[in-house]
């Protein structure tokens, strides 16, 4: 018997206000499963002049979640969310914040055990772990290897906040306030001595087709660090990882690359067991239509496709269905031409849905309205006749999800 059961779930957002070292509140949301289990906490470090609502953070999260690490997500001081005036702040405030996150965490959940940053935000990590004695895993994204790397956005204008003590500079279209104070931090930090110090696993992930920052940053980061250290490269991503699929990517390669190094505590029940039925489906919402889909040994995803609204991370529902039946198809007529000794070599299934009226399928039949229609044809490679492609042909229709779909079937929807 083949049953389906299918369970919406979703990730857990818990908004909080964590105070800095000034006493003024940092706007944070931590991820966790939906039964608010937590086993391991990562901090995100947004790049410069960003928030915790760049897409690149909410598509790693959402992956990271997935793989049982709870996220903390926060807005550096004076910027999304967060109190405080950004041009009062410095380099040294957002690795303060990360530092005062990592302290409201361990106080009222657990220790983090894992720092990410991505761009300016990957500095911040770096020198922030080595004065977290908690921390057991660092990743770098895109992050340049001396800080003041951040002044080519000033566009000529550090001669004027030299000579003035400030300037109003354009990032991403927006205006900010930068003060004199904040380039003589960034001069005050030397990242690769920094990286030189780190007694702690480091993963860096740049792309080489970085035109913000450029890989030679990754190259320098991975020269200086000790071992045990990992480069990834991010081969056609551009510096704010703005292709999902990257996203994704690089949320797969964290989780994989961090358990060698932390215990990830994942809660097998809520995706391996089945309970009892032969597929689990899960939902989370921070993405709009992708979702899990575990049997007790395989993990694929399902999605919609970007016309309507989806990622297309992975199959929709109806090319679920026509893979279903293609696959059926393929292994029934497998088994009878290996069971009539038949040169049956390969198969080839095509398959698409659609509805049409019962005119368009020259259907002699009264139904009012659209009926729904599953194309199939099929290919057969090697040594036969055509009475055996035609008995192929016929045995197509009978494999057993084939006859599922074809008949009335009926349902039995609980709530549990």
């Amino acid at each position: 018997m083949h049953l389906v059961s299918i369970i919406y779930k979703q990730m857990k957002k818990i908004k909080l206000l964590i105070k800095n070292k000034k006493g003024e509140a940092l706007a944070a949301h931590l991820l966790t499963p939906i039964d608010g289990q937590i086993n391991s906490i990562a901090i995100f470090a947004h790049c410069f002049t960003c928030s915790s609502s760049l897409a690149v953070v909410r598509n790693i999260s959402s992956e990271l979640i997935n793989q049982g690490i709870s996220v903390l997500n926060f807005d550096f001081t004076g910027l999304g969310q967060s109190d405080g005036d950004f041009s009062e702040t410095t380099f040294s405030h957002n690795v303060s914040d990360i530092i005062a996150v990592n302290a409201f965490l361990t106080e009222n959940y657990i220790a983090p055990t894992i720092l990410i940053g991505h761009s300016l935000g990957g500095a911040a990590v770096i020198i922030a772990a080595n004065l977290l004695s908690n921390i057991q895993a660092v990743v770098s994204i895109a992050a340049p290897s001396y800080v003041k790397h951040v002044t080519k956005h000033f566009e000529g204008l550090a001669d004027t906040i030299n000579k003035n003590g400030e300037a109003v500079i354009s990032i991403g279209g927006r205006p900010f306030k930068i003060k004199k104070q904040f380039i003589d931090d960034l001069e005050a930090h030397n990242l690769e001595d920094e990286v030189k110090l780190l007694r702690k696993p480091l993963l860096i992930l740049h792309s080489p087709q970085d035109l913000i920052v450029g890989i030679e940053n990754a190259a320098s980061l991975y020269h200086q660090a000790m071992h045990p250290k990992s480069f990834i490269s991010l081969d056609g991503a551009d510096h704010l990882i703005t292709n999902k699929k990257d996203a994704f990517y690089v949320a797969e390669v964290i989780s994989s690359w961090v358990k060698r190094y932390v215990e990830i505590k994942k809660e097998e029940k809520e995706v391996k067991d089945t309970e009892g039925e032969q597929v689990l489906v899960y939902h989370e919402t921070i993405v709009p239509f992708t979702n899990h889909i575990y049997t007790k040994t395989h993990h694929i995803y399902g999605d919609e496709p970007a016309e309507f609204g989806g990622d297309d991370l992975g199959l929709s529902p109806y090319e679920l269905l026509n893979a279903a039946i293609g696959s059926c198809t393929v292994l029934t007529l497998k088994l009878y031409a290996q069971r009539k000794q038949w040169d049956l070599k390969e198969v080839f299934v095509y398959l698409s849905y659609s509805r049409k009226h019962a005119a368009e399928l020259k259907l002699e039949i009264e139904e009012m309205g659209q009926l729904d229609h599953i194309s199939k044809k099929i290919k057969l490679i090697g040594n036969l006749t055509e009475e055996q492609k035609n008995k192929l042909k016929e045995i197509a229709s009978k494999c057993p999800v084939h006859k599922t779909v074809a008949n009335k079937v009926y349902f039995e929807t609980q709530l549990i």
